[in-house]
């Protein structure tokens, strides 16, 4: 009951009606308290002490109630005070695929000249971690929400809190910054073969997949041909492994949305994204055709990202 009652308060603070920005500072009107459920415990033996003191005169007893009282009057503004002054800034997210932990990164910059301990950082009932800012510093901290779809993931609103120095009062704010995320379409588990290649246009393109000059060795992956198979090293006992060409290309790998008729679009979505991920691991030069978006053949970490984020955002309200 104690929880829920804390809850609706906290939820009480108004609403802003707009996103926060890229930073928040945490004034004093914007910082709010409330006991926390060992405080009001507390209080209550506080009231049981005053009355048995009342009762039987104790002079010490009135001592005790009102020495320990004003402790935890004091913890209040301890409280209150390591919240107060605090500027919460959105950082980078990196992306992710559906069905991970998305993770966003703020910074707590402390700008006044006392330390500021053990303030957390958490959405509804994520998972809560705690962080000490140092004076005039700014902290790195971690905000994780789970990525449950593909598309824009807003960080959306969040609350930072502290139970400092006792845990007897619990003082919060609720921010909203401008933090998003990309996340993926979730790969397919299964592994199928790859499209064929089609010819490419004129004198083919560029590519370090050609078949022209032997460039070397790499570990084999499934779907390689076996004519490209260093058969002496296997009989040498070594691993498996593909020989590597120089040259121009003679074909084109194209991931095609049409390639996948009459299956749904997310299974589409999670199929290309499977492809894309092999394509990437082979070494090879790939393109991606999706509905209004076409992605010319290429390969690396941008390139991978490119189609990702294509595939993430098909469908999708712009903005």
């Amino acid at each position: 009951m104690i929880g829920a009652l804390r809850n609706y308060f906290a939820g009480w603070q108004p609403r802003a009606r707009t996103s926060d920005g890229s930073a928040a500072r945490l004034g004093l009107r914007r910082v709010y308290i409330l006991p926390s459920r060992h405080g009001i415990l507390l209080c209550g033996f506080f009231v049981l002490m005053l009355l048995g003191s009342i009762n039987y005169n104790l002079s010490l007893g009135y001592a005790l109630t009102f020495l320990l009282a004003s402790m935890a009057v004091v913890s209040m503004v301890h409280a209150f005070r390591n919240l107060a002054g605090l500027t919460v800034r959105a950082g980078r997210a990196e992306a992710v695929f559906a069905g991970d932990t998305a993770t966003f990164n703020v910074f707590l910059e402390n700008e006044t000249d006392q330390p500021k301990q053990s303030i957390a950082i958490s959405r509804e009932a994520e998972p809560v971690e705690y962080y000490d800012a140092p004076a005039r510093a700014a902290t790195p901290a971690r905000l994780r929400i789970p990525a449950r779809r593909r598309g824009h993931l807003k960080a959306g609103r969040f609350r930072v809190f502290t139970r400092f120095p006792l845990g007897l009062f619990y003082a919060w704010s609720n921010m909203d910054l401008d933090m998003y995320c990309v996340v993926y379409p979730k790969p397919e588990a299964a592994r199928l073969p790859l499209p064929a290649a089609e010819p490419s246009p004129g004198e083919g393109i560029e590519s370090g997949y050609g078949s022209d000059d032997f460039a070397g060795l790499r570990p084999y992956h499934a779907g390689d041909s076996l004519r490209h198979i260093a058969w002496k090293a296997v009989a040498r006992e070594q691993d498996l492994l593909t020989k590597q060409f120089t040259g121009r290309a003679e074909a084109e790998l194209w991931l095609d949305w049409d390639l996948l008729p009459g299956v749904d679009q997310e299974t589409r979505l999670s199929r290309l994204a499977r492809w894309v991920l092999d394509a990437e691991a082979r070494g090879l030069n790939y393109g991606l055709r999706v509905p209004k978006t076409r992605v010319e053949p290429g390969r690396g970490d941008t390139h991978r990202r490119r189609c990702l984020e294509s595939l993430a955002l098909f469908g999708t309200e712009p903005g």
